[in-house]
């Protein structure tokens, strides 16, 4: 709140720039309350925001004149790290995991990679199931469609196929991704943690946890 000549030196993004760092002649400027006060001299602006023990902060650089708000320039770098918080939680990183089966695959080994395949889909990643042929059994591909055919029955409700069995050298591949509903869920899982996880803003105005009382 202090009117120092602070300045914000995020590691990603844009730098925001606020009180004596504004250096444009004229600003249009955002009260506290959220009206508009309109196009005033930078120096009038900061001076509005000194009296109410605020920052005038560069919201709209781009702008002409660029906007600014006179607001809690340490609050405002809260709410901006809750907006990236929540923007990363709804990002979702999909990768592929492979899992190796061969023409001649028991029906043990093959749901032993069927629990493997289930678990990576059920986290939210594809899966590249990968038939590997040796010698003259690449002759009879049709034996490796029937281990698909056997391998996709057991998890058809997690997954749908995204590529279905393509000749890739010596080998045979599909590629399963996981369904809608299977993403919603760890969605909402995900946004279920996010809440339960207490946050205080530190001196700084950054987010940290609540530390949790040791055991014993």
């Amino acid at each position: 709140m202090a009117m120092g000549r602070r300045f914000s030196r995020e590691p990603r993004g844009p730098q925001v720039r606020i009180n004596h760092r504004i250096r444009v002649p004229e600003v249009r400027v955002v009260a506290e309350d959220g009206s508009n006060l309109g196009v005033l001299p930078t120096d009038e602006a900061l001076r509005r925001a000194q009296e109410v023990g605020l920052d005038l902060v560069e919201v709209n650089p781009k702008a002409a004149p660029p906007v600014c708000k006179i607001l809690d320039f340490g609050k405002f770098k809260y709410e901006e790290k809750k907006k990236q918080r929540e923007a990363k939680r709804k990002q979702t990183v999909v990768e592929v995991k492979e899992v190796k089966i061969r023409p001649k695959t028991d029906e043990h080994d093959l749901m032993v990679k069927v629990r493997a395949a289930r678990k990576f889909l059920e986290s939210g990643n594809k899966v590249k199931v990968t038939c590997r042929f040796r010698g003259r059994e690449i002759t009879h591909p049709e034996r490796a469609q029937m281990q698909f055919e056997a391998f996709l029955s057991k998890v058809d409700d997690l997954a749908n196929v995204e590529q279905t069995p393509l000749m890739e050298g010596k080998n045979m591949a599909l590629v399963l991704a996981p369904k809608p509903q299977v993403m919603q869920k760890l969605a909402t899982e995900r946004s279920a943690k996010e809440r339960e996880r207490p946050i205080v803003p530190n001196a700084g105005g950054d987010e940290a946890p609540i530390a949790e009382p040791a055991e014993g």
